[in-house]
């Protein structure tokens, strides 16, 4: 499938397949095309070229309300004239709309806040809120994009937490939209890095992080030595008495880890991840080694 706008293409030729029940994440930079993929999906934006199925049935053709698939934004965009339990029951139809809504909230933990608006609510209980919006509609596929980027740093970590927890509970496909790698390798169950418009790769965390297939896939996840061709991440670096000699240049303190690089006599610099306490100081020399297991070697 091939999205094109009149000043350029936003998605190029890709061909994905996400299983029924499954936490799958798209990531990739700001630009690359991921969030236009997944206006596509909810039918915000037409395909050029390609089409969009759903459980067997092709789906590209329809509006987004005829689509069922619903999607929580990244502003959450609740009604700040209704409470949570309007705002949940919102567009819900049917003689069990109220016992929805109440298992939606208490799927979600918000019991006890039905009659609270969204301004007297906090960031993680907003995006639960739009999260049950969503849910209450049991739709076949969730859309998620970006939603926790508005939370701070503490919070975003609780509420991924939570989300990953519901996902396995409600079993309804996810498709989370991110760019920040963090987030996906601890939510998803498959990846789909972009970048450009394309798809670069697709797998596991692990498969991923660990065995990249492109030197862009290899960067954008994480910090990665390269010395020559070989690929080295910085946890798989080890500080020893043997080795290759090195010289410390810098110590970087990242709270639980610390970052330690240092230069190679060949001149390449190499990062090495130790504990806070066992870092050497900048000028100090050192030996560096890993396991051969560890280098990623890119074909």
């Amino acid at each position: 499938m091939s999205k094109e706008f009149s000043t350029h293409r936003a998605v190029s030729e890709i061909s994905l397949e996400i299983p029924r029940g499954s936490f799958f994440s798209l990531v990739g930079p700001s630009g690359c095309g991921k969030t236009t993929l997944l206006r596509l999906i909810a039918g915000f934006e037409r395909p050029t070229v390609g089409e969009v199925w759903l459980s067997g049935g092709r789906i590209d053709h329809l509006p987004p309300y005829q689509r069922n698939v619903n999607t929580v934004f990244q502003s959450y965009a609740l009604f700040p004239h209704l409470t949570v339990a309007g705002n949940v029951a919102f567009g819900l139809r049917g003689e069990d709309a109220e016992t929805r809504v109440g298992r939606a909230l208490e799927q979600l933990q918000l019991n006890g806040k039905e009659s609270r608006r969204p301004d007297q609510l906090s960031g993680g209980e907003r995006q639960r809120v739009a999260l049950a919006r969503a849910l209450v509609m049991e739709p076949e596929l969730l859309l998620l994009d970006e939603p926790l980027s508005a939370l701070d740093p503490l919070l975003r970590k609780q509420v991924r937490a939570e989300l990953r927890d519901l996902q396995k509970r409600v079993g309804i496909t996810f498709l989370f939209v991110t760019h920040d790698q963090e987030e996906a390798l601890a939510l998803a169950d498959t990846i789909a890095v972009m970048d450009k418009g394309r798809v670069e790769q697709v797998g596991s965390p692990r498969e991923v992080y660990c065995r990249p297939r492109t030197r862009f896939v290899a960067n954008f996840l994480g910090p990665m030595n390269w010395i020559g061709d070989v690929g080295v991440r910085p946890e798989a670096v080890r500080l020893s008495e043997e080795g290759q000699p090195a010289v410390i240049t810098n110590v970087t303190y990242l709270g639980s880890v610390v970052h330690v690089e240092a230069r190679l006599e060949g001149g390449e610099a190499v990062i090495a991840q130790v504990a806070p306490g066992r870092a050497p100081e900048v000028g100090a020399p050192v030996h560096v080694e890993w396991s051969a297991d560890d280098e990623v070697r890119l074909t």
